[in-house]
């Protein structure tokens, strides 16, 4: 599983952005930055015409990583954001879709050995997997967030952190960024402990990613007592990730992710799991 420990939907959003770049989300699987790694992805990569003779589209993704790709109640059929979305793009390229299940610490491996075509699973762009996998365009798109609570009239742009405390995972990149704008931080083990806090009233505020805290207004149904007040100016870009030499099939499903985007269907599927269109 990422590194990436604070939240579970954060521990996935890499830095492919400057402001998040330090920390890189601390979740670049091993095998990403394996010597050689490339070579054997672009070897092995695969094609459109190959996709669509075997009919199937093979995907890796955890399955234990909610609301991205989860089993509900833990034993239910896979389902998701990230499910329905490759799955609306195998539609596109008239194919079915055949998941492959595996924890996040193996899942660059499985797509360098062949046993998927691509990884549906909040995959950040970075530099580093640049070098070594293809991309297609990003279908999710998160900013950083200031959050406090509902009655905080004190806070109301990230510049006001000075001096106030903030909640944050002293190994996550929002830590910087709080103490970036002054804030004295309050440490705390991931975004259930900072959102205790805040009701509490015994922090002023937190700094979390956009999808932390759109998937935790939505399971709590809207009413959280708490607001967002500021937004960063970069965001993390999340897409599926291809071998190498897989360039036909890359521009395929590009074609077809902004078909989706089109027609609605990326803000229909956005809106069910997040409240609002996450996907631009």
């Amino acid at each position: 599983m990422s590194p990436f420990t604070s939240s579970p939907v954060r521990r996935r959003l890499l830095a492919g952005i400057a402001l998040v770049g330090a920390l890189g989300l601390t979740a670049c699987s091993s095998s990403a930055s394996t010597p050689g790694a490339s070579e054997s992805a672009e070897a092995a990569g695969r094609t459109l015409a190959q996709v669509q003779d075997a009919g199937v589209l093979v995907v890796g993704t955890e399955g234990t990583y909610r609301p991205f790709s989860f089993h509900e109640d833990g034993t239910g059929p896979l389902t998701g954001y990230d499910v329905e979305v490759v799955t609306a793009v195998a539609e596109q390229l008239g194919v079915e879709v055949e998941f492959q299940e595996t924890q996040w610490d193996g899942i660059f491996g499985g797509l360098d050995a062949g046993r998927f075509d691509v990884i549906a699973n909040q995959v950040s762009i970075n530099p580093e997997r640049l070098e070594d996998y293809s991309f297609s365009t990003p279908y999710t798109i998160s900013p950083g967030v200031l959050v406090v609570a509902e009655d905080n009239t004190d806070i109301t742009s990230l510049e006001d952190l000075s001096g106030k405390t903030s909640a944050q995972s002293l190994t996550s990149n929002w830590y910087e960024v709080a103490t970036g704008y002054g804030a004295n931080v309050e440490s705390v083990e991931g975004w259930a402990q900072a959102v205790e806090l805040l009701r509490q009233g015994r922090v002023d505020a937190t700094v979390n990613d956009e999808l932390t805290y759109l998937d935790y207004e939505q399971t709590e149904g809207g009413d959280t007592g708490l607001k967002i007040v500021d937004e960063t100016d970069d965001a993390s870009e999340n897409a599926l990730a291809f071998r190498q030499g897989s360039d036909d099939l890359v521009a395929a499903v590009d074609e077809a992710l902004e078909g989706l985007r089109s027609n609605g269907t990326l803000a229909e599927i956005s809106e069910k799991y997040f409240g609002e269109d996450v996907s631009q």
